[in-house]
């Protein structure tokens, strides 16, 4: 075991795939001599070179084309766009060409590109660095998305995301990058897609979260204890493929679920995970389903504070949906 951070983790898992599998490489803008914008890739330009650390110029559907080229050819490449904000110019080769190669091929040609991408507010980014838009990529078909919360998940589910076949979407909360740190077992540490982890064991409602909203997600969990509400919570991990069998179960139990993430509330993954619950476990809902959320506006600069579900307005939902239920 080791104590890292999930920027650390994310690295160490790079690290290994590559000294594992020369067919592992890495491309990115200043991914190479500079170890990348938040330092993800700091040191493997020095170890693997120039042809598996590979500098790009600034055109992100140059990036993600080129990533998939190289995995039909049977590469594995690990593509950075430096902050989610940026991945919209390779939009249609996502969408239009990765997400479809191996459906429109008969499963002839999977396609293992891994696109690893920092999301979210809590840096003082603006609305330029900020984003949270990981329900364009859940909405598509033929994409995986991973969103780790620790550093052992991180390191697990970009292992796991990188030995797929098929091309994962893989969201790093930037704002936690550092703050959080943990455990993170050595050597082929892998975290299986579609299996959501358990944070906190409740009776009363289900917090269900995933990414940075963990942290505050269990602070909130913890102040309700304080008053004798017993709050479950759970990580999702992957949103594509979810593991709904865990929430649906969970909420079964509670009889009340509350929805949290800092993306925008219209069409945010919050609105499946209730449509889930609505066609699943309405029989055994005591209240409303609730949604804590970001709001449908740019995300701001001076407010980002008041833009972001937090501890409070997470523990207010949930009183409500106990003592309203």
């Amino acid at each position: 075991m080791s104590e890292l951070t999930i920027v650390q983790a994310i690295n160490r898992a790079l690290h290994e795939a590559m000294q594992h599998d020369p067919n592992v490489l890495v491309l990115g803008e200043d991914v190479g001599v500079n170890g990348g914008v938040f330092r993800a890739t700091e040191g493997l330009f020095k170890e693997f070179g120039a042809d598996r650390v590979i500098d790009t110029p600034l055109s992100e559907t140059g990036i993600v084309g080129t990533a998939i080229g190289m995995a039909l050819y049977g590469l594995k490449p690990v593509a950075e766009i430096q902050f989610l904000d940026f991945i919209y110019p390779a939009f249609d080769q996502i969408v239009s060409e990765l997400a479809k190669m191996r459906y429109r091929s008969g499963g002839q040609y999977p396609c293992p590109v891994v696109i690893r991408t920092p999301y979210g507010g809590g840096i003082r980014g603006g609305l330029y660095h900020s984003q949270s838009t990981e329900a364009y990529f859940a909405h598509t078909a033929g994409l995986k998305v991973a969103i780790p919360s620790t550093p052992a998940d991180a390191k697990g589910l970009l292992l796991t995301a990188i030995h797929d076949e098929d091309p994962v979407i893989f969201l790093e909360p930037k704002r936690i990058y550092r703050s959080v740190s943990g455990e993170v077992p050595d050597g082929d540490h892998r975290v299986p897609f579609g299996k959501a982890r358990p944070v906190r064991a409740g009776d009363d409602v289900t917090l269900v979260a995933y990414g940075a909203m963990i942290p505050p997600t269990v602070e909130a969990a913890e102040m309700l204890e304080k008053e004798g509400i017993g709050a479950e919570v759970l990580d999702l991990r992957t949103l594509v493929p979810l593991d709904e069998e865990a929430v649906v179960r969970s909420v079964e139990k509670t009889g009340r679920a509350v929805l949290v993430h800092e993306a925008a509330r219209c069409c945010g993954f919050g609105g499946e995970l209730a449509a889930i619950l609505a066609e699943k476990a309405f029989y055994s809902l005591k209240a409303p389903i609730a949604r804590v959320t970001g709001y449908d506006t740019p995300f701001p600069y001076a407010l980002e504070h008041a833009y972001l579900p937090n501890a409070e307005t997470i523990a207010h939902a949930a009183r409500g949906a106990v003592r309203g239920g």
